[in-house]
């Protein structure tokens, strides 16, 4: 497997990390409102914020103290907020240097992206830079939808669809604003674009909180679910440049070619491969092999025992762009144990 690998990451105890959320959506989405009700609910977690830019709506209405010289910001709920200008990776690792001394005290992060931003780079952060992985565990990527533009937005941006590929969660907000056909169209639309994210309401921030932190959307253990009618027939045709397919197979999978295969194919288009995540059913093993990656970077690591009265097979799904499908499926496939 090429260096791009980074399965020895798996071990590490997610219990004694930092669990981070990457809020994302497009500009006017609703980001800001919905931190903003992440921030005031009674969670009893204190939380450290990172922006990425200066809004003209901040964060931070109802501080308590700034220290202004490090943009740090205590808010009255107790949450941090800290504005980056400079690099994430100094930011991370100057703000858990702070919590180890004593000087800070916050149970988890919430990075705020700017609306154009695509959130595969920060993503990529956790699994790249030795610091922030010892310290950091990537929990979610959630991404705000502007339900009255989306339709408009997918079609002219490819930002806002790079945020709906990469995401674990996807908020539909605005939907005071639309009609019920108007919100099963984008509903479908998002389903077609990333089928594993679970997709909730979010109307001037409103959210099931419980669904939004710790839900391990990045972790190997956590299930793999793909919207049950993501493979029925969609009658709306679009020309979304990112997109998802899925692959499945009850035959094993050779883990030696299986891996051949992911570490060539990743060379060519690592750069278009978004997200993607699988189940494997191998030769040899007693156990699923639970796979990820991002871009050019994956990992595997063993998971639960096969029950007995459990049919193995593999359940794999690609989010990317412009990728060929046909290439991937019959790649896969000779990947398979004949």
């Amino acid at each position: 497997m090429p260096a791009a690998y980074y399965g020895h990451t798996m071990s590490r105890n997610p219990n004694l990390l930092v669990p981070v959320t990457i809020l994302t959506g497009f500009l006017g989405s609703g980001k800001t409102t919905l931190l903003n009700r992440i921030l005031k609910e009674h969670h009893g977690q204190r939380i450290a914020v990172i922006e990425n830019e200066f809004g003209e709506e901040g964060v931070d209405n109802d501080l308590l103290l700034q220290n202004e010289q490090e943009n740090i910001v205590e808010m009255n709920n107790g949450c941090l907020c800290c504005t980056v200008r400079g690099d994430l990776v100094r930011i991370m690792s100057q703000l858990y240097a702070r919590k180890k001394a004593g000087e800070l005290n916050f149970e988890r992060v919430v990075i705020e992206t700017t609306g154009m931003a695509d959130p595969g780079p920060v993503a990529q952060t956790f699994f790249v830079d030795d610091e922030v992985a010892e310290n950091y565990l990537l929990d979610a990527v959630i991404t705000v939808v502007d339900a009255k533009h989306a339709m408009q937005q997918l079609d002219e941006h490819r930002e806002i669809q790079q945020q709906v590929g990469f995401a674990d969660r996807l908020l539909l907000s605005k939907t005071d604003l639309c009609n019920a056909e108007e919100i099963a169209a984008v509903k479908a639309r998002l389903v077609q674009i990333n089928p594993r994210a679970d997709l909730f309401m979010s109307e001037f921030g409103n959210a099931p909180i419980d669904k939004l932190l710790d839900i391990r959307g990045f972790n190997l253990n956590s299930v793999l679910d793909i919207a049950p009618d993501f493979l029925e027939e969609d009658h709306h045709t679009h020309n979304d440049e990112i997109s998802s397919f899925v692959f499945k197979s009850d035959k094993p999978f050779d883990s030696t070619r299986f891996e051949e295969f992911m570490g060539a194919i990743s060379q060519v288009y690592g750069n278009d491969m978004l997200r993607y995540k699988g189940i494997l059913y191998t030769k040899g093993s007693d156990r699923r092999m639970l796979f990820q990656g991002v871009h050019m970077l994956m990992g595997a690591d063993l998971g639960r025992k096969w029950n007995p009265d459990e049919k193995k097979s593999t359940k794999m799904v690609f989010i990317g762009r412009k990728l060929p499908k046909e290439l991937f499926l019959s790649g896969l496939t000779k990947c398979l144990v004949k």
